[in-house]
């Protein structure tokens, strides 16, 4: 997984390392457990905006009883049905489908 630092995806977006790093705050965005918002998956980003349906999809999971660690887990495991991942269906425009399977797995 390639992954890029606040001010790597500040470039991309167009905005400051500061902005990012409110945006993982506000779980808008997240960055690979463990790696103190250091390492922010570069899949989170696509035309120069963050997936459009990402931050609803964070919400939905941590209000789920998701740990991050979960999510993240979550989202980048490979499941034929989709098929592929959680993120690569967000890249694709197949949110609808991706958010119900989160909703499903709330506990």
């Amino acid at each position: 997984m390639d992954t890029l630092t606040p001010t790597e995806v500040a470039q991309l977006l167009g905005t400051s390392p500061n902005r990012v790093r409110q945006l993982l705050r506000d779980r808008k965005l997240m960055a690979v457990p463990g790696s103190g918002n250091g390492k922010i998956p570069a899949d989170f980003v696509q035309d120069g905006v963050i997936l459009k349906h990402l931050p609803g999809l964070l919400t939905v999971l941590q209000d789920g009883g998701f740990t991050d660690e979960e999510a993240f887990d979550w989202l980048f495991r490979e499941d034929d049905t989709l098929p592929g991942t959680p993120v690569q269906a967000l890249r694709d425009d197949r949110h609808t489908e991706v958010t119900r399977r989160a909703q499903a797995l709330a506990f």
